[in-house]
């Protein structure tokens, strides 16, 4: 389903004890988005315009926090569910990621982990800076160099292996906020992507040095191979930029709002949707497993290791898959039993497609069952069920078919009680009334399975209480012709 947010809400906060926590609300919302997401993140270091962007990105002017002071407003991340809008049937998934570089917080791991976070969860990062991509600006994207400690790709994969990080990596956009100078290389005028590869040139060498200065270009060249590079020009007068939310269209410079205007719609036009490294397509009842996964283990002092959070995760979702099949078959079956007792045939005939709609509606939302360990989990317990309601039925046939022949017999025991019997011929006429009461019986319908089986009880009971009436008419007969003779 569609789903729009009319305001931001936090996704990750800090707890009590200082670690980080995923919120409920925003794990409920992701839990009603059932299309695929397309992620966006914004990250940089505090105080950089960041939330502008994302708030352009939504479709408003307001939203994300912007801030007019030197303290970062953004704390954790926030998070902006809305309908694609070039994308029908996608929902945009926005992260505002709290600044990095905070000096009031001074917590250089804790800033790592929002950064890898954001790398973990987004189809697209945006990394957001201001004045120029110098050396300074890409050391201060040093969280780069240590995306391998603290994510892994696979469980055996002790080192970090970069061609494997390339496959789950999210694609990468540079928007440089506030740049003044002129886009040229050797006195040649650059596009803005040229600008940003002749900025990540490695330089040829291997002292410390060099080395130093290679390390953050090389991490970023081979973790992000598919890279966008924007440059913004202020948006209005320098005094201005604190102002960023009341700005009107008119009061800012054409000229950002030519960049702004095609940053969103690169954006929007090429942002892939979320997939996990086997291509799988990612929802947001999924983004949300993952989110949760990933805060957990950073929280316990883990690295979150992309395999096994989806082996966590299939297990999860299958497991889910399974109750909803099962669901879906018990409800419709405890449907029919308000008609027990019913025919062998027709019970049958519903448990057949009842099994087959359990079956789709688990292969829609299964997820990785490779050796169909959970679609037999499935049927075992669909077949338990079904054994079950046969069971109802019988017994609901058995209880219809006893009601049924106490009504046709009560004549036959009031009879009894009266010794009606008791005379010359009177079992010839207890056997009349007892055909009768089976040729009753047999005409009626929907008596259910056990209809024969109660019936041939209900003769074998009829058996002593016969040979007593045959006894005495015996009896009396013979008296009879001693009379007579």
């Amino acid at each position: 389903m569609a789903l729009s947010m009319q305001t931001p809400v936090c996704l990750v906060d800090n707890g009590p004890d200082g670690h980080m926590r995923v919120q409920q609300e925003a794990l409920q919302i992701l839990e009603q988005i059932q299309q695929p997401v397309v992620v966006v993140a914004v990250v940089g270091l505090y105080r950089t315009g960041k939330s502008y962007l994302m708030n352009r990105l939504a479709g408003k002017h307001t939203g994300f926090a912007l801030g007019s002071t030197i303290e970062s407003k953004t704390k954790g991340i926030w998070m902006w569910c809305v309908p694609h809008p070039s994308k029908p049937g996608n929902t945009l998934v926005l992260l505002d990621t709290e600044g990095l570089g905070d000096v009031d917080k001074g917590d250089s791991k804790h800033d790592t982990q929002i950064f890898s976070l954001a790398v973990l969860l987004s189809s697209t990062l945006v990394y957001n800076s201001r004045g120029t991509i110098d050396n300074r600006a890409v050391e201060d994207l040093q969280y780069v160099t240590e995306l391998a400690e603290y994510i892994k790709v696979k469980s055996s994969d002790e080192d970090g292996d970069d061609s494997e990080f390339v496959k789950v990596f999210p694609s990468f956009i540079w928007a440089v906020r506030d740049f003044t100078l002129e886009r040229k290389i050797d006195d040649k005028d650059a596009t803005e992507d040229e600008y940003l590869d002749f900025a990540l040139k490695l330089k040829p060498g291997n002292s410390k040095k060099v080395n130093d200065h290679n390390l953050p270009r090389e991490c970023i060249r081979k973790y992000f191979p598919s890279r966008k590079c924007f440059t913004f020009p202020f948006p209005s007068r320098p005094e201005d930029v604190i102002r960023l939310e009341t700005l009107s269209q008119s009061e800012m410079a054409p000229e950002f709002l030519e960049v702004t205007e095609r940053f969103c719609t690169f954006v929007f036009n090429q942002s892939p949707v979320k997939q996990l490294k086997d291509g799988h397509t990612v929802d947001g009842r999924i983004l949300g497993h993952l989110m949760k996964m990933y805060v957990e283990t950073m929280s316990s002092g883990g690295v979150p290791c992309l395999e096994n959070a989806v082996v966590a995760m299939a297990q999860i979702e299958n497991e889910a898959a399974v109750k909803e099949g099962l669901e879906v078959y018990e409800s419709g079956m405890a449907q029919l039993t308000i008609y027990f007792p019913v025919d062998l045939r027709d019970i049958t005939a519903e448990h057949q497609r009842l099994n087959s709609l359990a079956t789709e509606v688990f292969i829609k939302r299964s997820f990785k069952d490779d050796e169909g360990k959970h679609i037999k989990s499935l049927e075992e317990a669909v077949n338990k069920l079904f054994s079950r309601f046969l069971q109802q039925n019988e017994e609901a046939s058995v209880q219809k078919c006893k009601k049924v022949l106490t009504g046709l017999s009560a004549p036959l025991r009031e009879r009894l009680q009266q010794g009606f019997y008791m005379k010359p011929g009177g079992y010839q006429l207890y056997c009349q009334d007892m055909e009768d009461i089976v040729k009753k019986y047999k005409s009626q319908t929907q008596l259910g399975v056990k209809a024969e089986d109660v019936l041939e009880e209900f003769l074998k009971q009829r058996k002593e209480e016969s040979s007593a009436i045959l006894q005495a008419d015996q009896s009396l007969s013979a008296r009879d012709k001693q009379i007579c003779a």
